[in-house]
This record gives C-alpha cells, sequence and structure tokens, in this order.
C-alpha cells in the first residue's frame, strides 16, 4: 500500500519512515509523537472518525483509503479503546495545537519571578525607554517588577525627579500592569512593584 505523506507544522512533507525517524527532543510534544499515525498502526479494524464528526467501524485499510481520500492522515487517538479510535485528520497541524497548548499550560503553572530595574534620578530619556521595554516584557511573560531609582550622595534632593520618573513608567505600563507597591523610599532607594493584571 503506497504511504500517506504527513505534513508537518512548517508544511514540509515528509514519509512515515522519514518522520518516525526523526526524534524529536521537545517534550511539549512527546506525548503527540506516541501516537500512531497511519501505518503505523496495528489494529485489524478501528473506529474511524471522520472530519464532519461520522463514525463507524471499519477495517483499517478501509480506514486508511478513507484517510487518503481526504488527502489527511489516520491518527489513532485512543489506541486502548475496543476497537481504538481513529480520526481523520491532519497530524502536522495537530501536533502544533497540542505543542502550543502545553506551551500555554507551562506558562500559566511556571512560578512568578521577580525582575530588578535600577534608574538613576536624571535617567536619560533612551535609557528609560529601554528599562520600560524590558518591564514590559517581564510583565507580558507574567513577572512582577521591581522598579527602583538610586540615590547616591547629593541625588537625596531630587526625591521628586524620582517620584516623577516612577509615574511615568506606571503610565507607559498601566494596559498590561497594575501597582503592588505603591512608591516607598527604602533607605536611599525609591521602590515600587508592579504586576501584571490578573486577566493576562
Amino acid at each position: 500500500m503506497q504511504e500517506l505523506n504527513i505534513r508537518s507544522a512548517q508544511t514540509e512533507f515528509f514519509t512515515i519512515p522519514e518522520f518516525f525517524s526523526q526524534k524529536t527532543t521537545n517534550p511539549a510534544i512527546a506525548d503527540v509523537d506516541k501516537l500512531r499515525v497511519n501505518q503505523e498502526i496495528r489494529a485489524d479494524e478501528v473506529r474511524v472518525v471522520e472530519p464532519d464528526g461520522d463514525h463507524d467501524v471499519v477495517p483499517t485499510g478501509e480506514a486508511l483509503d478513507r484517510a487518503r481520500d481526504h488527502e489527511l492522515d489516520l491518527v489513532e487517538v485512543a489506541p486502548d479503546a475496543d476497537p481504538p479510535v481513529c480520526k481523520i485528520l491532519d497530524y502536522g497541524k495537530y501536533r502544533y495545537e497540542k505543542q502550543k497548548e502545553e506551551q500555554r499550560r507551562r506558562k500559566k503553572s511556571k512560578s512568578m519571578e521577580m525582575k530588578e530595574l535600577r534608574f538613576r534620578p536624571r535617567t536619560e530619556e533612551h535609557d528609560f525607554n529601554f528599562k520600560v521595554d524590558h518591564a514590559r516584557e517581564f510583565l507580558e511573560d507574567g513577572n512582577k517588577v521591581k522598579a527602583y531609582v538610586q540615590f547616591k550622595g547629593r541625588d537625596i534632593v531630587y526625591k521628586d525627579q524620582g517620584m516623577d520618573l516612577l509615574r511615568r513608567m506606571i503610565e507607559e505600563l498601566q494596559e498590561i500592569a497594575r501597582i503592588d507597591q505603591q512608591p516607598e523610599m527604602e533607605g536611599r532607594r525609591m521602590v515600587m512593584i508592579l504586576a501584571p493584571h490578573k486577566n493576562k
């Protein structure tokens, strides 16, 4: 029987032996890679689920023919069922979507980190913008940002400038961040903490 082609997420084409000889190092798609696809399926008959949702029990050869007619793959999604359940779908796209789901799950489950950004009371504009961009990246990744203005020597007389700088930062990031700790003096530092909005 002629082997079906499998479409990868990058829309390249592989034959069955070529595809499964490539071992992935990405744990996010390891479970998906364990699924039997096309000629890898060993059962004599399967319950095949068509793209439109219809399903019935047929010999595996007929299920493969149906997948070929749709120019898609036959994927064994429930090998322990009796008979095994197979879906006709684009395996490459399915694999890619599962990878993205796992990445989102890991992102949500990872612990929040605290990132620190230091300013001087007379920080130049380009340096301020550079650090705000970094703060934005940290917040979008789900982390908190501790921003502080360091006063050295006679800089302590510029507290108002330090407060203005932190307020500007709040304004720049208000769409993605909330104030977790209002600006306040800690020794010779003016410190505030921003956290991502709960719905981010």
